[in-house]
């Protein structure tokens, strides 16, 4: 599985972006928020990814955080619900307001995501409310574009690849200097979550 793609920014349109990466360039299907903040053509970028695989259709799907990603995740688990209506989803609504729309019962706010009825909505909410308690949905504690593009995203993604969770890398990461470099960084977040 792919869990995520550094490379520099190849082109993009309406619904994905091609990430080049070691001369290949992977098509990755991106909700439109992520797409207005990808940075400009030719710069290097971070994005967490899921590969979504069915008997006929292998697909890719980038997040420029880690909460972005596990929302994602979770919504596609819930029945009528496809990448392409998470992806709707997340192009809609910010992940705080469909994790506050969920936890507060409002199916008003969630049926306003295309593809998405009364019915589908409710159903959404019914089967997340309690599976969502351990996806990190702060817009101020996320790591934003700017900062997955350096040191700080290559760390994150480097622990995120040793098994720890969204969470932990948080947590490990929390005061590091940004200026510090990517080996001072690691070994900081490793020492932290040695504790």
């Amino acid at each position: 599985m792919i869990a995520y793609l550094k490379g520099s920014v190849a082109a993009h349109d309406a619904q994905q972006a091609i990430i080049e990466v070691g001369g290949i360039g992977y098509a990755v299907g991106m909700s439109a928020r992520s797409l207005s903040h990808l940075p400009e053509r030719g710069e290097t970028i971070t994005v967490f990814t899921h590969m979504y695989v069915r008997e006929d259709e292998l697909s890719l799907y980038g997040f420029l955080s880690q909460a972005e990603k596990d929302l994602f995740e979770h919504l596609i688990t819930v029945s009528g619900i496809g990448p392409k209506v998470a992806l709707a989803a997340l192009s809609t609504l910010t992940p705080d307001q469909i994790v506050n729309a969920i936890e507060s019962d409002d199916s008003a706010t969630i049926a306003r995501i295309p593809g998405v009825g009364k019915k589908t909505a409710q159903r959404l909410i019914l089967e997340l409310k309690s599976a969502l308690a351990d996806v990190v949905t702060s817009t101020a504690s996320a790591t934003s574009p700017s900062e997955m593009s350096g040191a700080y995203g290559e760390v994150t993604a480097a622990l995120l690849g040793m098994g720890f969770t969204a969470a932990e890398t948080e947590v490990a990461l929390r005061g590091v200097s940004k200026g510090a470099s990517e080996s001072d960084m690691l070994r900081y977040a490793l020492q932290r979550l040695g504790e």
